[in-house]
Parts: C-alpha cells; structure tokens; sequence
C-alpha cells in the first residue's frame, strides 16, 4: 500500500470518529425550556406557562346550560276517520232507480233529494185506494141515513127491533169501513214519499252504490254520509299512557303533505283492547271538514301530539352535544392550565325533548357548567381548548359534571 492511501485511510477514520461523537453529544445535551420576552429579577428569562401547558386543540367559545319552560308532549298515531257514518237506505223494495242526484264528494242538506224511484205503481194504487175511499163514505153515508131513520120509528112500532139493530150495526161496520179505507190511503201516500230518497242530515256523501235503472232491494244500502262532515282523528296510546290525557286537551296532528291540523279531544275509550294494550283517544278536528280539504280526508293515517302542559328544562344547544359510539356527550372546562386556556372533561349526558336547535339535559351535567358550544367532534377527554366567549376564565369556578 503506498503512502497515500494510508493518508486517506486515516483521515476518513477520523472524520467518521468525529461525526459519531457530535451525534452522541447531540443526545447527551438536555432540551432548553421554552423562555418568555420577559425576564426575572435576575434578568434570567422565565418560562412561558402556556408553552408549558401544551398546544390547545381548538380555540372555542363556552356556553352555560339554560333553565326554561317546555311544553311536554305525547306523540301517538292514528287514523281519520268520520265522526258518525250514516247509512242511506232504501226503506221499501221492489222499485226501479229513475235518478240519482248526487255524487261522491257533495256536500248535501238535511232533507235534500239523493235519488228518486218510479212511482207509477205506487201512483195507481194510490189512485185506486181514493176511489175505494169515496164508495166507502157514500156506503157511510147510506147507512148513517138507514140508521137515523130506525131511531125515529123505534118508539112507533112500525119495524121491528132486530131491523132497528141492523140498520145500526151496519152504520158502524160503514164507519169502521171507512177508517180502514183512510189508513190505507195514507199507507199509500207514505209509500209514495218513500219513492224520493232525502239526506238524513246535513254532511258529505262518502259512497255511493244507487245505480239509475237498478231496483232497490228493501233496506239495501244506497249511500254513506259523514254526519256534519266532522272528521276525527283516532289515536292509539298505551294503557300508561291513556291516564295522562283528559277531555279538552289540545292536539295537533301532522298531516302527510307535511301540512298540521288542530284538534281537542273529544273523548278518551273506556276500555282498552286486550291484544294490544292499547286505547282510543278520539280527538275531533275542529279546523278540519270532510271534502273541504285535500289535506285531510277520511281514512288518512296520521301522527299528532297532545299537549299535556310545560315543566322546566336544563337545554343545551345541540351543536354543543356530541354523538359516539350511540352515547351523547358534552366537554365541559374542568381546570386552567394557564391563563384563557382550560382542559376539558367528557361528561357523559342523558337527554330528553328536544326543541328546534336545543335539547333538554336530564342528568350527567351539572347546571353551573361551562360547555364547548362547538367543535366538540374534534375534542377528546383532558384536551387542552382556548377560551375566546370573553368571559374571564378565572371569574367562574372551574364546572364538573354531575355525578350519575
């Protein structure tokens, strides 16, 4: 090996020793603290504390739980339904249907024709009971006139008194000829009212089964009518449930094209079913007539509440809760690291109602704390937040949630 490569053998064994001593001297040599602009009284520069706290995670504002008056609801589903459903019949059989006057959907009046029935039959025997009427009054009228006459002669002897008796009794059977032949005549008319079909009440005709040129069976049906045109909505609650609600209460039900109806309830069932456990509640829908609105008919299924009154409520802004792992939380400042910087501690909530952009805390949370309004999907338990809701941090106890 000449001279020269030794040379460079040497002098890159020492530039590696030396390069393996920086290195290690490197690692020996404590970390320096991080110092403040502003010095002790020594002059000696003073350790930042919020550089010794740690970075915050978020800069956030706080929000204080709020105490206010909720109105407590019960949600339950139902359908519409009338509220009474007349049955329109024929009360007499064996006439054909000359016209029918109305439809599905028309509003009718109490006495309005629905439909009308032939009436030459019933017109001829009509006709016929008349003039059976008037022989009837003349045999009356001959037999009053035989009678009155043997009344006359009955102190004279001039006929005997079984004839006297005759002419008597065959008034009286001519009498009660002609009351029969007058009921008669008046079955007749009546028969002949019954050929026009009237509306029993003031409503909405709901079906129709009346066809012109049918003959209507005796009491068969021809139309339906809601009474009034009065809807009411049935609603299903639990038997716990069922005690909770009084007659008056109001409702409000929600429609399906999104739309909301007003109703009071009419009546709460006696019983409740066996199989489901569950009770009626028939609730009248004052604002609500059949056929007067697309938006509520007879047979729709619908959800609605009642308003059973307000109690207070702790509630938070929703934005200040967070959802994991099917729990909601909320981070509340537990303690001042430094001056506007806090560490946060997860406080595991129980909620109740909710109202628009709020819900009601039931327990987890302590009334006085101080809660991350926002932001609170990227914090975690014991993360370090600045406070920035211009509140002085140190102005207000440090708040803890409430025990379970």
């Amino acid at each position: 090996m000449s001279k020269l490569t030794r040379q460079v053998a040497v002098l890159a064994v020492s530039v590696a020793t030396a390069a393996v001593l920086v290195a290690c001297g490197g690692r020996d040599e404590p970390a320096a603290a991080p110092v403040s602009a502003a010095s002790g009284p020594t002059g000696v520069p003073v350790p930042d504390a919020a550089a010794s706290a740690g970075k915050p995670a978020l800069t956030v504002s706080v929000v204080v739980p709020q105490r206010s008056d909720w109105s407590r609801t019960l949600s339950a589903n139902g359908s519409i339904a009338p509220w009474q459903e007349s049955i329109v019949s024929a009360e007499q059989g064996g006439y054909r249907l000359a016209e029918v006057l109305v439809n599905v959907g028309d509003r009718v009046k109490r006495g309005q024709v629905l439909a009308r029935m032939a009436v030459d039959t019933v017109q001829v025997e009509l006709a016929a009971t008349r003039a059976a009427l008037a022989e009837t009054e003349a045999t009356l009228a001959e037999a009053q006139a035989n009678a009155e006459r043997a009344r006359q002669l009955q102190t004279t002897g001039a006929i005997s008194a079984q004839q006297i008796n005759q002419y008597i009794t065959a008034e009286k059977t001519a009498r009660a000829r002609l009351q029969a032949q007058r009921a008669r005549l008046q079955s007749d008319e009546l028969r002949l009212r019954k050929t026009t079909i009237a509306a029993p009440d003031d409503g909405v005709i709901s079906a129709r089964l009346a066809t012109v040129g049918a003959v209507a069976g005796n009491g068969q049906e021809l139309f339906r009518l809601i009474r009034g045109g009065r809807l009411e909505w049935r609603a299903e609650v639990t038997a716990a449930e069922l005690s909770q609600i009084r007659t008056g209460m109001q409702a409000e039900l929600q429609l399906p094209d999104g739309s909301t109806t007003a109703g009071r309830v009419r009546m709460v069932a006696p019983t409740v079913d066996p199989q489901t456990r569950n009770g009626l509640v028939y609730v009248d829908l004052t604002a609500a007539q059949a056929g007067a609105s697309a938006a509520v008919r007879a047979g729709m299924f619908a959800r609605g509440e009642f308003a059973l009154g307000s109690t207070p409520a702790l509630t938070l802004p929703q934005a200040a809760v967070a959802l994991r792992d099917g729990f909601q939380y909320a981070f509340a400042l537990e303690s001042e690291a430094a001056p506007g910087l806090w560490r946060v501690k997860q406080a595991k909530l129980q909620l109740g109602r909710r109202l628009a952009d709020r819900v009601e805390v039931t327990g987890g949370l302590a009334p006085d704390a101080r809660v991350v309004a926002q932001g609170v999907g990227f914090l975690t338990d014991g993360d370090l937040v600045r406070v920035v809701d211009g509140t002085p941090a140190a102005a207000a106890a440090p708040a803890r949630p409430a025990s379970r």
